[in-house]
């Protein structure tokens, strides 16, 4: 009986490759399958053996390559055929990365799952953008949320931006409008601090700074393009000299 393959749900983080987890590194150099993201650079997956088989499973807005019980099922497949199969995914694999539902299905069907975890999106973002997401004088709370998920008008998400609060969201881009009207709907000021950080962590990384109530112009005067995050608080309109001044004067 063939031995049944594993399935390893890599982060691949924001896309640096020098902000790979050792881990991850090790399995791509050795990795015979990988099936990624669109969000996966070209320079990670340069780390694998060129005799590696890819697949690419890339979504976008409306246009999935394979929908997502097609993804998991290819998974289940290849490994039931005694191929070890590398999945990898930007970001982290259980941060709107799909990893739940398809670690479920792999263990359903007898699959080993091994969950490598990458540095998040919301992390490895604000890090390049020099943006502290917690900061003792701005912020103790941080929540995610996605952009485009079902029933985005119907959800509420009050209590999750604020004073002493930071909103990161994800898949935010094409739903800017409607993000900016929800949030001030359920009562979040129009002067809130936001930024938007595109491509975070490479070469061509921006950031784009503005309030809450200019988000939606915002996001089209700067043509901005996933994959990019949106961050909501005062967190966004601080930096490095602002806080050391802070921290002076609070001494003082």
């Amino acid at each position: 009986m063939e031995k049944t393959g594993t399935i390893f749900l890599v982060g691949a983080g924001p896309g640096d490759p020098e902000l790979l987890t050792l881990r991850a590194a090790r399995l791509l150099a050795t990795a015979g399958l990988v099936v990624h993201d669109g969000l996966v650079s070209d320079e990670i997956l340069a780390l694998a053996p060129s005799t590696a088989q890819f697949i690419s499973v890339a979504k976008q807005r409306a246009r999935h390559t394979l929908p997502q019980d097609e993804i998991n099922l290819l998974l289940v497949r290849e490994a039931l055929k005694g191929r070890d199969v590398v999945r990898l995914k930007g970001g982290d694999p259980l941060i709107f990365g799909r990893g739940g539902e398809e670690s479920e299905l792999a263990r359903a069907h007898g699959v080993p799952v091994e969950i490598v975890p990458g540095i998040s999106a919301a992390n490895g973002a604000a890090a390049a953008a020099q943006i502290a997401l917690t900061h003792r004088d701005a912020s103790s709370i941080v929540s995610f949320v996605a952009g485009q998920c079902k029933g985005l008008s119907d959800q509420d998400w009050s209590g999750l931006a604020g004073k002493g609060r930071t909103l990161v969201i994800y898949m935010g881009v094409k739903t800017a409008p409607q993000i900016a009207e929800k949030l001030m709907a359920d009562g979040l000021a129009p002067d809130v601090p936001v930024a938007v950080i595109e491509n975070a962590a490479r070469p061509e990384m921006r950031v784009v700074r503005g309030l809450l109530a200019g988000l939606p112009d915002l996001v089209i005067e700067h043509a901005i393009k996933s994959p990019a995050l949106i961050v909501i608080g005062d967190v966004t309109a601080r930096d490095n000299l602002t806080i050391a001044q802070t921290a002076m004067e609070a001494a003082q």
